[in-house]
């Protein structure tokens, strides 16, 4: 799911030309509400999915490390993958109907974007506490430095602490006076600043995810987990050895990652390959050596 990163650029890129474009042709009675109210919604649903690639990576390293995750491997994906489809779902009507200001749906709209941030914090908090608890774990455990545990730790750190500080601006700027009344100059005088000035998106939105995948293409997760994710090291330290019973068919392996993809890591919950007890642990007799 590292690939987020890849669409959300492109869903990034469509909506900041969307908002540039709206703001020389506001005055298109046709198609200008519609091209911002665009714009608003890709910029808006793009951070939530690049806050679940960083559950993804956390994941694969529980899944790397199994004997020193605090939850088993596969569930990290399900669980913060179905809090985030609900994100998304609660953001994108909330984006739409605050967007609007000709409709009647403003106060629905900041509603709901105030309930999607506030979830999306909890998650946040939640996922450093268990990244945490799992640092320290690996800090006491016999793994040379050479694995990148530490590298990828604290790439996660700065990457979920650049989506947190984004989402406190967003929360800050809903909780605001955010009703747009186009009718009335004096009630657009009173918005909240952050409504008023541009600079608050460029530093606390653009530039802060901008930051983000920078971050990742310096510090790419392929460079210190193997690609094959039956892979796992075992409790000494040194030894990697891969695990028999998450193989699958090329074929069956590409529908299950779309699967993945389309349900926020659901099906893996349901329908994915099952892995024995004794390999989630990370004991060396349940695989095949590497």
């Amino acid at each position: 799911m590292i690939g987020l990163h890849s669409l959300c650029a492109v869903m990034f890129t469509v909506g900041f030309a969307l908002r540039e474009y709206s703001s020389y042709h506001y005055l298109d009675q046709g198609n200008a509400l519609i091209i911002y109210i665009m714009s608003q919604v890709f910029i808006n649903i793009c951070p939530p999915l690049l806050e679940l690639s960083n559950y993804h990576v956390l994941g694969r390293m529980f899944s790397y490390l199994p004997h020193l995750a605090p939850i088993p491997p596969s569930r990290v994906l399900g669980i913060f993958g179905a809090l985030m489809g609900l994100v998304e779902a609660l953001n994108s009507l909330g984006v739409a109907f605050s967007s609007n200001p000709k409709g009647n749906e403003q106060t629905l709209g900041k509603a709901l974007t105030l309930v999607a941030l506030s979830i999306q914090l909890c998650v946040i908090l939640s996922f450093l506490t268990m990244a945490t608890i799992f640092h320290r774990r690996c800090s006491k455990a016999p793994i040379p430095r050479q694995r990148g545990v530490p590298t990828l730790m604290f790439t996660l750190y700065i990457s979920m602490v650049l989506i947190l500080i984004r989402c406190i601006y967003r929360m800050v700027e809903h909780a605001g006076n955010s009703t747009v009344n186009l009718d009335s100059p004096k009630e657009l005088q009173s918005l909240s600043p952050i409504y008023l000035y541009e600079w608050y998106f460029y530093v606390f939105e653009a530039a802060l995810m901008l930051l983000n995948s920078w971050l990742w293409n310096v510090w790419h997760p392929g460079r210190f987990l193997p690609q094959d994710s039956t892979v796992f090291l075992g409790t000494d330290g040194q030894t990697e050895w891969a695990d028999p019973s998450k193989k699958q068919a090329g074929l069956a392996q590409v529908g299950y990652m779309v699967m993945q993809w389309l349900t926020f890591g659901l099906w893996g919950q349901f329908f994915g390959p099952q892995t024995r007890a004794n390999a989630e642990l990370g004991k060396e007799d349940s695989g095949d050596r590497v």
